[in-house]
């Protein structure tokens, strides 16, 4: 008999889930593979990895470990959440709003032709 995880988990345990499944995605774009190519190195289904992916905790923990592996071998799960993968931290770095400071009278000076 099947067992719906959500309904019997704690609201703190789905959350940590939930976490979990946005490190592996944020791990994922910034490594640059592809949910499908990810799911076929990892010898799962695309449903499957898109379970994993939504914080799924019906999802067995060596289909997560597998997917996870596939995304970025030799990469432990404490790794993951610890948030220290230079990759993640290149696409943080990206995603950051940039401020531009104003030109100067001299450097508009300089420029207008």
């Amino acid at each position: 008999m099947r067992v719906n995880q959500q309904l019997i988990l704690a609201s703190t345990q789905l959350s940590q889930s939930i976490e979990i499944a946005q490190c592996l995605v944020s791990l994922r774009l910034a490594r640059r593979v592809r949910q499908s190519e990810a799911a076929v190195r990892a010898g799962l289904s695309r449903a499957t990895a898109q379970r994993i992916e939504k914080g799924d905790p019906g999802v067995a923990i060596g289909a997560l470990l597998r997917y996870l592996d596939a995304i970025a071998p030799g990469i432990t799960l404490l790794q993951l959440l610890s948030g220290n993968d230079p990759a993640i931290i290149a696409l943080e770095r990206r995603s950051r709003p940039q401020r531009v400071q104003d030109l100067s009278k001299a450097e508009i000076k300089a420029l207008d032709f």
